[in-house]
């Protein structure tokens, strides 16, 4: 794998100063006749509701949707809890993925084949994106948890077919 592969991968470890709003901007107005004191009382929405990962992920995985619906049109946010080694094998997506690691570490390399000679590790607070047909990878370095969010429906395909955990083996 060549290195011009990785300058697919946008890295970003902060936010930029122009996407920081200046004190007081930015801020949600309270709703008419509601006072601020009032809005801040509004009780927070309950965690994250895990599940097991959706078939198109290694067993292994849990999965969590915090907004919208993956499998329609539309913006969604997801997150997946990774055991340590967790390993998404080669695939691509026909729209843009953002990433943002919550917990751990994310190694992204990009190419056909895992090859760790040639990964990127994401740590607590980084962000990345894949665009769409960017062929990529992912490994899991200690228990690791992403949120990654994009436009639906979410689409996965397998670089090798075998590597796809729908795939039912053909019986003899």
């Amino acid at each position: 794998m060549r290195s011009s592969h990785l300058a697919l991968l946008t890295l970003l470890a902060t936010t930029p100063a122009w996407a920081q709003a200046p004190a007081g901007r930015g801020q949600t107005p309270p709703a008419r006749g509601q006072t601020p004191a009032a809005r801040q009382q509004t009780p927070a929405p309950a965690g994250p509701q895990w599940g097991p990962a959706p078939p198109f992920f290694p067993v292994g995985a849990r999965f969590a949707v915090m907004q919208g619906d993956p499998s329609k049109t539309g913006v969604y946010t997801v997150r997946l809890s990774m055991p340590h080694g967790y390993t998404i094998r080669p695939h691509f997506h026909p729209t843009d993925e953002h990433i943002t690691v919550l917990t751990g570490t994310l190694a992204i390399g990009m190419g056909d084949a895992v090859d760790t000679t040639h990964l990127r590790n994401l740590a607590v607070g980084d962000f990345a994106t894949a665009p769409a047909q960017a062929h990529h990878f992912a490994l899991a370095r200690g228990r690791t948890v992403v949120q990654v969010h994009g436009m639906g429906p979410f689409a996965i395909t397998y670089i090798n077919p075998n590597d796809d955990p729908r795939r039912v083996p053909a019986a003899h």
